[in-house]
């Protein structure tokens, strides 16, 4: 991998990283302008169920930030854009749609193959 996709992908982890933290900012600011309680047991459960599946989306997007974070700092040491499991380049238009990803393809779906197999059982 050249120096220009390391500097492209380090932007695009970046301004995912920003983006998601924005989002995060904006839903805590909303959780707590909008703490009212409902006199309507219905209205409250309906409004307590929102709040989990809202932190649960937060949670999965907090995960995400430290595969961001991971992800810069395999550019920083230069194993950014290789497979993990075989050492050999993950694809660029594999990187361009996972940017996170640290398998290949192939070994992507070979994990995803032996998981089901595991799975069935």
């Amino acid at each position: 991998m050249n120096d220009r996709q390391r500097a492209y992908f380090r932007k695009k982890l970046l301004s995912w990283k920003n983006d998601i933290l924005r989002e995060a900012r904006e839903t805590l600011d909303h959780m707590q302008s909008y703490s009212s309680n409902h006199p309507d047991l219905a209205d409250r459960a309906s409004s307590e169920t929102d709040r989990a599946i809202e932190l649960r989306a937060r949670d999965r997007q907090r995960k995400l930030i430290n595969k961001i974070d991971l992800a810069l700092q395999r550019i920083d040491e230069g194993t950014y854009g290789y497979c993990e499991e075989t050492g050999e380049p993950i694809g660029v238009k594999r990187l361009d749609a996972r940017p996170i990803a640290t398998l290949s393809l192939e070994a992507q779906e070979r994990h995803e193959r032996r998981e089901k197999v595991y799975r069935d059982d």
